[in-house]
């Protein structure tokens, strides 16, 4: 095995990845439907075999590594080795290390020198004898330093034949993302918001309202989908304002969207408004607590319904679903056209997608 440091090439010089690469993107649960809607229109002609996996989807790839960035609803993009082998140690035998070896050059070769510094494999056992000799190994041909959270990560996992390694493309995760400046308590998963956008049906000429907007993760994912007639995000905590304040400058969308200090209940808005309404709801822990959701919801419900021209859309997303589901019953205002439930870390909140209806 090569003791080498590696230098990877420049970007201009690897542009696109190997002719043709397996590629898993990792989804979060509920969500596999949207983001395989997603990936067949971002990556049209340069994707085949779309199929599910344990974590997210998988299929072959032939593009450039551009495109994969682009995904809203992919937590993170892998590369993906297949190995017929009984178990990891067996990895680091010489024709099996090769292949290895090069699915970590490569997953840097599209990225700045100096990109990855630090590494991390998550497997089960990575504290045992075998895995400890495997980390010294890449440590030592690559010149990256292990770390509990690696710009460059890698999974080996049980495969159907054997073993598989998987080595994340980019230095962080795709939900991460570079806009966020300004981190806010319980703010939500972009991925998330994203397929929220995406189930809205978004229109140029929206008028979008994002009631309790906190960091602005969804008024930023919606101008990234598509632009608007106007957005609005109102939220009664100044330090979330601010944030959100933070975040849309960052991303350079300051000026598309407008924010305001008021309650979502009473939002100083005329009636038959918004074609467009976005809220991620309290979910009674981090943020609020049960019993101020149950005068809360309700009053949501109906401040959104005098808001929301006739056929408005109204996306949510909230933890406490005995809670919507009896406010919901009690405000014919609002039917209910498709009910999502997503897993995030450890949590089964449900996306809902309600019409305004006539009065």
């Amino acid at each position: 095995m090569s003791k080498q440091r590696f230098t990877s090439e420049t970007p201009s010089t690897r542009k696109i990845l190997p002719q043709i690469v397996t590629i898993e993107a990792e989804i979060a649960e509920g969500l596999e439907s949207i983001a395989e809607n997603e990936l067949r229109r971002t990556l049209e002609g340069v994707m085949s075999g779309l199929r599910r996996s344990k974590t997210g989807l998988r299929f072959e790839f032939t593009g450039k590594l551009g495109l994969l960035r682009r995904l809203g609803t992919v937590q993170a993009v892998y590369s993906v080795q297949q190995y017929a082998i009984p178990r990891p140690k067996a990895l680091l035998g010489d024709e099996n290390w090769r292949r290895f070896r090069a699915q970590i050059d490569d997953a840097i070769a599209h990225h700045n020198p100096d990109t990855f510094m630090t590494f991390t494999i998550a497997a089960a056992g990575s504290d045992s004898s075998v895995m400890s000799r495997i980390k010294q190994e890449i440590s030592a041909s690559t010149g990256l330093i292990e770390s509990e959270k690696g710009d460059l990560w890698i999974r080996i996992i049980p495969g159907e034949t054997g073993w598989e390694t998987l080595v994340r493309l980019t230095p962080r995760p795709l939900v991460t993302r570079a806009w966020r400046i300004c981190n806010y308590e319980a703010a939500l998963n972009a991925t998330v918001a994203h397929a929220m956008i995406l189930l809205s049906v978004p229109k140029s000429e929206d008028v979008v309202v994002n009631l309790g907007c906190g960091s602005g993760t969804l008024m930023i994912e919606r101008l990234l989908v598509e632009r608007a007639s106007l957005v609005i995000g109102i939220d009664n905590d100044p330090l979330a304002l601010e944030c959100a304040m933070q975040n849309t400058a960052a991303r350079g969308l300051a000026y598309q969207a407008a924010l305001v200090h008021a309650n979502m209940t009473s939002a100083p808005l005329p009636s038959a408004f918004a074609d467009t309404i976005f809220a991620d709801l309290p979910f009674g822990q981090k943020v609020g607590s049960h019993r101020e959701n149950q005068t809360l919801y309700p009053r949501v419900l109906h401040e959104a319904a005098r808001i929301a021209k006739i056929g408005a859309s109204f996306v949510l997303i909230t933890h406490e679903i005995r809670l919507i589901e009896s406010a919901l019953a009690e405000h014919p205002f609002w039917k209910t056209e498709n009910i999502l439930k997503v897993t995030l870390r450890g949590l089964h909140p449900r996306l809902y997608v309600l019409r305004r209806m006539q009065d």
